[in-house]
C-alpha cells in the first residue's frame, strides 16, 4: 500500500466499489464515524442516493458510461470544499476510476472483492433474480474490475460487516 500525499485543502474521496450486494453500503455506513473522527466531515453517498439525485433509470453500459462521468464529478465537488466523501458505488468501470485517480486530490480506491455465485446464492440482492432483461453488472455486462486499487477488502460473507469495516479504516490509516 502506498501512502496518500494528501492535499490538506481537500477532503477524501473513499471510494468504495464491488458487484451489487457485495457489501459497500453497508460497510461504508459503518465506517463514517470513524473516518468523519480520524479525518473530519464525512458524507456517505451510495449508488442508490445517486440514481435518486441524478434520475438514473438507464442501465446500459453507455448509460453507465455517462452516469460515471456526472457521479465523479459530484464526488470531486464535495472534496473540492473540504468534506470527506465515501462514495459506495458499483462503479466497474475503468475509464471512472481513472477520472478519479486523475482529477480528484485525495483519492482512495477501495475494491470490495466478492464471488457473485454466492451474493445470487446467499439473496443479497433482489436484483440477480429479477425476471427482466436489465442490464446488470455481472450479468449481462462484464464489470471492469479494478487492476490496481489502493485497498482491497475480501467479502467472502463469513466476517460480520462490521469485522470488515474495522478491517478497512485500519488499512486506511495505514495510507492516509
Amino acid at each position: 500500500m502506498k501512502k496518500l500525499k494528501k492535499n490538506q485543502n481537500k477532503g477524501i474521496l473513499f471510494r468504495i466499489s464491488g458487484l451489487s450486494g457485495s457489501g459497500k453500503t453497508t460497510i461504508g455506513k459503518k465506517i463514517k464515524k470513524d473516518i468523519a473522527r480520524l479525518y473530519g466531515p464525512t458524507l456517505l453517498v451510495s449508488g442508490d442516493n445517486l440514481r435518486k439525485i441524478f434520475k438514473i433509470d438507464k442501465y446500459t453500459y453507455s448509460e453507465r458510461v455517462l452516469s460515471s462521468k456526472k457521479m465523479c464529478k459530484f464526488a470531486k465537488s464535495i472534496t473540492d470544499k473540504k468534506i470527506n466523501l465515501i462514495f459506495a458505488v458499483v462503479g466497474m468501470m475503468h475509464s471512472a476510476r481513472k477520472w478519479c485517480r486523475d482529477n480528484v486530490d485525495n483519492y482512495i480506491e477501495i475494491y470490495i472483492k466478492a464471488d457473485l455465485k454466492k451474493i445470487i446464492k446467499l439473496k443479497k440482492k433482489k436484483i440477480y433474480h429479477k425476471k427482466s432483461s436489465e442490464d446488470i453488472v455481472g450479468i449481462t455486462i462484464k464489470p471492469e474490475l479494478p487492476k490496481q486499487p489502493d485497498i482491497v477488502i475480501n467479502n467472502n460473507f463469513k466476517k460480520t460487516t462490521q469485522d470488515l469495516a474495522n478491517n478497512l479504516v485500519k488499512k486506511i490509516s495505514k495510507i492516509v
